[in-house]
């Protein structure tokens, strides 16, 4: 496998005298999906805003293609190609599935001040990119807000791909969603895996991390426990993790084997 795209380094960050990160270290590779696994409160969320530009470090390096970078904002990681979708998706329902596409970045016709939407050409590219990654739209026209929770996460995908990312960051992309549509996201996942995107699958489900994930990192109380890869861990070994280590097997302990 290639060398690592991202490489975070010993990162630490502190909100005045609360220490969110201590030392942590990350890294994902082209064509991997690296899952950072941890219950509410690990410090999942501030990692991936300090991957994707929204922290700085306190401390600790960030290495981007070989090159040592500290951003200031999103944009610049953006235009690093580091991608990152949320969980509340930045879609605005009742607009249509181009139009949520195309946010910001509509492409034109014409020239000077009379340039226009190409209306054409959007629609062209987000029904293509869409069916690329397993959804057929009925209409480029259709309100967004009438897919289901799981082809709106693709859209975002989607979308983060086609404009250029190289790094994916999935923030809890399965959390509310039923079987079905989980499945359909994975299946995402996994497509854009193979076309040498760099997938960084944040999750406290360790079923959703073990369908795609090539290796796993569990974060606790803004500590890691080390990265394991797919053959050398069980599922069960990363939810012992998840809660704690020790802490779980004597919580069964007292409760019975019943936890």
């Amino acid at each position: 496998m290639s060398d690592a795209i991202v490489r975070m380094e010993n990162i630490e960050k502190h909100f005045g005298n609360i220490v969110a990160l201590s030392g942590v270290s990350f890294d994902v590779r082209p064509g991997e999906c690296h899952c950072l696994l941890g219950d509410n409160g690990a410090g999942k969320s501030t990692f991936i805003k300090t991957m994707s530009g929204v922290h700085k470090p306190t401390k600790g390096r960030m290495i981007v293609s070989g090159k040592e970078v500290v951003f200031d904002s999103p944009r610049e990681a953006m235009d690093a190609g580091i991608a990152t979708v949320y969980q509340d998706l930045a879609m605005i329902p009742l607009m249509s599935v181009t139009r949520n596409f195309w946010m910001g970045r509509e492409p034109t016709k014409g020239w000077g001040p009379f340039k226009q939407l190409d209306m054409k050409k959007a629609e062209q590219v987000t029904m293509s990119e869409m069916k690329r990654m397993g959804i057929n739209l009925r209409e480029a026209d259709q309100a967004v807000g009438t897919l289901s929770g799981g082809e709106r996460q693709t859209v975002a995908i989607s979308r983060a791909v086609y404009f250029g990312a190289k790094v994916l960051i999935l923030d809890e992309p399965t959390s509310a969603l039923g079987v079905r549509q989980t499945a359909s996201v994975l299946a995402t996942i996994d497509r854009v895996r193979k076309d040498g995107i760099a997938v960084v699958f944040i999750t406290h489900n360790v079923r959703h991390a073990m369908a795609v994930g090539d290796r796993f990192t569990v974060l606790n109380r803004g500590k890691t426990y080390g990265t394991s890869t797919a053959d050398k861990i069980t599922a069960s070994e990363l939810q012992d993790l998840m809660a704690g280590g020790q802490e779980m097997v004597e919580l069964e302990g007292s409760l019975g084997g019943t936890v």
